[in-house]
């Protein structure tokens, strides 16, 4: 009975060791990118102008260099449905007269008469939908400038609660021309977009107790 426990207990922290667990993602990026370090400033040369150091003074601030954040304003809907609807019929009949036989009259005869009626029928129905909603926001950064300017932006977003963690991820690729005031980008324009809600949860050891409790009652005889 002892070995019994222990293998009961062993199983339970097992599945309470799983549960605090990270949760697998399907984000290929690193969730966070720091900016590259500036290039070696070049020795002064005693000219006012320096292109090492020039900042235009109307510079645009929208994100474009890797380490920049960006606010992804995640509004996604999406639903679909299918229905299927297939019938078939099939009805049919056979009648059998028998003949006047022997001058025997006709009423006598019909007696022996046959008469089979079959209908076959087959109805199928099916019916499926789907609907899906998830609004929020997450600042990401650029883990990458492209060649052709747009920017792979990456990030997460931990919240913990009393007995467990939520995960909210997000990558894509982002076309800096649809990057609004703030560094804002919708959802929608992110191309190759990949965010996800993962949690996990963890087990108080009050609850093992309990549920082990619950076993063993179960089990026992009373």
């Amino acid at each position: 009975m002892k070995g019994f426990f222990s293998i009961v207990t062993g199983a339970l922290l097992a599945a309470l060791a799983g549960c605090a667990s990270v949760p697998d993602t399907i984000i290929q990026h690193p969730s966070s990118t720091s900016p590259q370090p500036p290039a070696a400033a070049a020795p002064a040369n005693g000219a006012i102008f320096q292109t090492a150091s020039y900042r235009p003074m109307f510079e645009d601030r929208r994100a474009r260099l890797v380490g920049d954040v960006i606010t992804i304003a995640i509004n996604e809907r999406t639903s679909a449905a299918k229905s299927a609807d297939d019938t078939a019929s099939k009805t049919g009949s056979t009648s059998f007269a028998a003949p006047t036989l022997f001058g025997i009259p006709a009423t006598t005869t019909a007696k022996a008469s046959i008469s089979t009626t079959t209908s076959n029928k087959f109805e199928d129905k099916g019916s499926i939908s789907s609907s899906n909603s998830f609004n929020g926001t997450i600042t990401v950064t650029v883990a990458q400038v492209l060649s052709n300017g747009n920017l792979v932006v990456s990030g997460e977003k931990q919240i913990a609660f009393d007995k467990g963690v939520e995960y909210v991820r997000f990558s894509g690729v982002v076309n800096p021309d649809t990057v609004g005031s703030g560094n804002i980008v919708s959802s929608t324009q992110v191309a190759d977009a990949r965010f996800e809600y993962r949690t996990n949860s963890r087990i108080d050891k009050a609850e093992v107790m309990s549920q082990l409790t619950r076993f063993f009652l179960s089990v026992l005889p009373m």
